[in-house]
């Protein structure tokens, strides 16, 4: 319960901050949220936000149709320096079997399947906390890995991820999130308390 309720949180955070930085005064336009720092390092982006989260940093794989540049599969893994663990979110497209899951195959790992959390008109998501022997997994995979998905109509798709640059990718976005990590626990702690 404690992990279904942490991992709330870091989704719940980040909902609410980009539901909060999308408001702005009637009165005076706000200034649009800095962007965050994007590094490509492989087939990955590597994005880092300004705001302070559990999760500030992440790499995001997308790839889209060919014909309509509609987005089929969405990657995201966030390390997170507190409990020392990662948050993957998987998006796929809407028409899923929702009971069947998502299944990630890498090398010679192959994963329980993974349940979808939600969907809404973007499509079906996997959201839940990885522990570190899968990225590992991943690091040693070799070239690609595939997510395992089935239609409603009973039909059973592999979607390829590619692993270009994951390692790589992982290593620099997890550095950061422990830089970041520590540079906000310094500031609070140096912070007045508020009366």
């Amino acid at each position: 319960m404690k992990t279904l309720s942490l991992l709330s949180a870091v989704f719940l955070g980040a909902l609410v901050s980009g539901a909060a930085l999308a408001q702005a005064p009637a009165a005076a336009p706000a200034a649009p949220p800095p962007p965050p720092e994007v590094k490509n390092i492989g087939d990955w982006l590597v994005r880092c936000y300004p705001a302070q989260t559990q999760s500030p940093c992440d790499m995001y794989q997308q790839q889209n149709d060919a014909k309509s540049q509609q987005r089929v599969l969405a990657v995201s893994i966030a390390y997170i320096p507190r409990v020392d663990k990662h948050a993957i979110q998987i998006s796929v497209p809407l028409g899923v079997s929702v009971t069947r899951g998502v299944v990630l195959q890498a090398g010679s790992y192959t994963s329980p399947p993974m349940p979808y959390r939600r969907c809404d008109r973007g499509g079906c998501y996997v959201e839940m906390l990885l522990d570190n022997p899968v990225i590992d997994q991943l690091n040693h995979a070799g070239d690609d890995a595939l997510l395992k998905i089935t239609a409603d109509d009973g039909k059973n798709y592999q979607l390829k991820i590619s692993l270009n640059g994951f390692t790589a990718a992982h290593d620099s976005m997890a550095e950061q999130a422990r830089a970041k990590a520590k540079a906000d626990g310094a500031a609070a702690a140096a912070a007045p308390a508020k009366k």
